[in-house]
């Protein structure tokens, strides 16, 4: 696909929270990540405001396992909480995406460069990412490498059908799509084989708005080229 990646993800743990469970301060996490979590750690590996990232799908490797721990989140009130966080163990995952152009931001038409885009994506994701990888929550550190979706053997290869009932698909942000609220998304997943096939966020059925929200706007004095910060600093060095 134009302007894809391919990459496995991995870690010891991962907690992609499934909201009904933090009414309680405590957190379970969902089977498999959400839509939301992987567009995350795919900005973590390379962002612009230019670009829209859109999962296409993700291929569970190892087998789905869950571990509890008892943990202290922090009580800004003063007290001694005791949590109970169930997390999945040793996960990993393969994953691809692809980017295309946030035609919501018409201020920044002219850094729609493909070929410039894909190739510093491509090299960021062989440097590991851009910012540090997370897996749901920010306790549970995860890595990123090139790989070829569907070439490692999996668990739930030739395993089926699964349905995964109704999970959280991602949010909708007004910077993306243009609106004035910030949306919610849900929807019905089914695992076959071991793969799950994201449908596009505008595909959602399940939309709960949550706020108001309005997008941010860059103006020409927010952008400035590789060559204009270098002489800024230049100057500032002298001075």
């Amino acid at each position: 696909m134009r302007n894809s990646i391919e990459f496995r993800l991995y870690g010891k743990y991962a907690l992609f929270t499934d909201p009904l469970t933090k009414l309680g301060g405590e957190k379970l996490t969902y089977s498999v990540p959400t839509y939301q979590a992987l567009k995350g750690i795919v900005e973590s590996i390379y962002w612009k405001p230019t670009l829209v990232y859109i999962v296409d799908e993700v291929r569970v490797i190892n087998a789905i396992r869950m571990e509890s721990k008892g943990v202290r989140p922090l009580d800004y009130g003063g007290g001694n909480t005791l949590a109970n966080y169930t997390y999945l163990k040793e996960p990993c995952y393969e994953v691809r995406a692809h980017f295309e152009f946030n035609l919501n931001r018409p201020e920044l038409e002219h850094d729609r460069n493909e070929h410039k885009h894909h190739n510093i994506l491509r090299r960021s994701l062989n440097a590991g990412g851009r910012r540090d990888i997370f897996l749901g929550a920010r306790e549970c550190q995860g890595y990123v490498e090139p790989c070829e979706f569907g070439q490692e053997p999996g668990f739930y290869d030739g395993y089926g059908e699964l349905h995964l009932g109704n999970m959280l698909h991602g949010i909708n942000y007004p910077d993306e799509t243009g609106s004035d609220a910030m949306e919610v998304r849900l929807w019905n997943p089914v695992m076959k084989d071991g793969i799950i096939r994201f449908i596009r966020p505008e595909e959602c059925k399940q939309v709960r708005r949550i706020r108001e929200m309005m997008p941010r706007s860059f103006c020409a004095d927010d952008v400035r080229t590789a060559d204009e910060l270098l002489a800024e600093m230049n100057a500032g060095e002298k001075s």
